[in-house]
């Protein structure tokens, strides 16, 4: 079995299998047709579970072979231009080399002796962001596995500042405070469109789902301010600690930004933490014409960044920034058998000293390629594309008499539901909801497009998330009349039912 480690003897092995692995990867994307086959749970389930794992094919070209039939074929591909469903995006090539070398490699990125080289080129990566950002020379951060981990790190950090301080005050003002105390009164305010991993890192930090506080949103599905102010202030009123104000640069479902100076303003009149979860909006940073967008971004004391949306990046690949470095302390532990007190006296860079993961693959690695090989403007060019796109979708669906849109987008995503216009009675809104739900589900099971779904104001509704910009308005069309040809297929099979 020695013979399938990678090392000094094996590298012929090596370069053919990869090459082979390659060669099979790049014909399915030179003949893909549609972004799946269409290929379903109940068929697929069998075909996996019926493999015997305990015995090897030894051979892998024949492991190749199987995996045509069990991943290949029916994978998802986010290349397709008329895959619109996630946050998920095509990548490119660079970060796809960078990806290659890192898996051979396979440093791990939690110590100075496990990852030289690896350690300065994600700090230098770090440092980048954050001035990119607007941070600050105080400024630092840590790779992460994505938007959800980066966020919850950004709360663990505000939470046990927010505790510090609070029992600084106490002391003080001659009193003790525990910690134990102080933690059912901490508060997190944020929009009501903001992402799910907010109340779930509250749950995980011991805050429970209680101590975040929904903030209604405006019409354009930005976080209202005005009621941001009105519940800070009773926030206060009822004894409680405002620990944090997440502001979104992108939200989820309608990409929207919140109005992050005004939200900045506010923090810290409440002396609460600020954290913006730009994991979609990123790629604003290296837009060559929206930057502005992000205004008030630099006001941060924390930022999420998801590489892996907007940057093209191949999952996984997302970090956390924060302004002063010294909060970063917060995650940190020192254990003797890998990154003792002494290291730090050393200055010795040990990444685990900031990071709430031990192993961690080099994903920065696929970031740095990208920039060196492409360069900050041509990624920003990329996200311009499909932001101008969103903004042709947004005509098209505006104009189409068959559908409605919830609002105009200010980064590429599109949220839109089909209304029928039949001569006579009016459709029953639970009717149309089945129908734009049935819509999406036959959509996906012809492998003809991919969209996504969600709920607006309780109703059903479709979405457009656009991150590539082979996409054109021609095929925005197309999935169009797709999903209507679904919707008044069922209607009027459901309504012949009712009738």
């Amino acid at each position: 079995m020695r013979q399938h480690l990678l090392n000094e003897t094996t590298a012929d092995l090596y370069r053919r299998s990869v090459t082979e692995g390659v060669a099979r990867v790049a014909a399915k994307l030179a003949t893909t047709e549609r972004p799946h086959t269409g290929m379903s749970v109940d068929a697929l389930a069998p075909v996996i579970d019926g493999i015997d794992l305990d015995s090897p094919l030894e051979d892998a070209a024949a492991a190749l072979d199987e995996l045509e039939d069990v991943y290949l074929r029916d994978a998802v591909y986010f290349h397709h231009p008329r895959y619109l469903g996630h946050l998920n995006c095509p990548v490119v090539i660079p970060a796809v080399l960078g990806e290659a070398v890192l898996s051979a490699v396979n440093s791990s990125l939690d110590t100075w002796d496990q990852s030289i080289g690896g350690t300065l080129i994600e700090r230098r990566l770090v440092d980048w962001t954050a001035q990119r950002i607007g941070l600050g020379p105080g400024a630092d951060g840590i790779f992460t596995s994505g938007g959800s981990q980066s966020n919850f790190h950004a709360l663990l950090l505000a939470r046990d500042e927010a505790c510090r301080v609070v029992m600084r005050h106490a002391a003080d003002a001659g009193r003790e405070l525990p910690k134990s105390e102080v933690l059912p009164k901490l508060r997190i305010f944020t929009s009501e469109a903001s992402h799910f991993s907010v109340k779930k890192s509250a749950a995980m930090l011991g805050l429970g789902y209680e101590a975040v506080i929904a903030v209604p949103v405006d019409r354009h599905r930005r976080m209202d301010t005005s009621v941001l102010a009105l519940e800070l202030e009773n926030c206060a009123r009822e004894g409680l600690f405002p620990m944090a104000v997440v502001a979104t640069a992108g939200t989820t479902d309608f990409g929207s930004i919140d109005p992050l100076p005004e939200i900045a303003r506010l923090a810290a009149e409440h002396s609460a933490w600020m954290h913006v979860d730009a994991a979609y909006g990123c790629g604003l940073l290296v837009s060559p014409t929206r930057r502005h967008l992000l205004d008030g971004i630099e006001l941060a004391d924390s930022v999420t960044v998801d590489y892996h949306k907007s940057f093209f990046q191949p999952v996984s690949s997302s970090a956390l920034l924060v302004r002063d470095r010294d909060t970063m302390k917060h995650a940190t532990y020192h254990a003797d058998y890998l990154n003792p007190r002494r290291m730090a006296e050393e200055r010795i860079p040990n990444q685990v000293d900031k990071s709430i993961q031990t192993t961690r693959r080099f994903d920065a690695l696929k970031l740095w390629m990208t920039l060196r090989v492409m360069g900050a403007d041509g990624i920003g060019s990329l996200f311009d594309e499909v932001i101008d796109l969103a903004a042709a979708g947004w005509d098209l669906i505006a104009a189409d008499p068959r559908f409605e849109v919830v609002v105009e987008p200010q980064i590429s995503t599109l949220v839109f539901r089909y209304v029928p216009r039949p001569a006579g009675a009016q459709v029953p809104a639970g009717l149309v909801d089945e129908a734009n739900l049935h819509a999406r589900k036959a959509l996906f099971a012809s492998g003809e497009a991919v969209v996504a779904g969600t709920k607006v104001d309780g109703r059903q509704y479709l979405k457009f998330t656009l991150l590539n910009p082979q996409t054109t308005t021609a095929d925005i069309a197309a999935v169009l009349d797709l999903l209507a040809v679904h919707a008044e297929q069922f209607l009027g099979e459901s309504l012949v039912v009712h009738s």
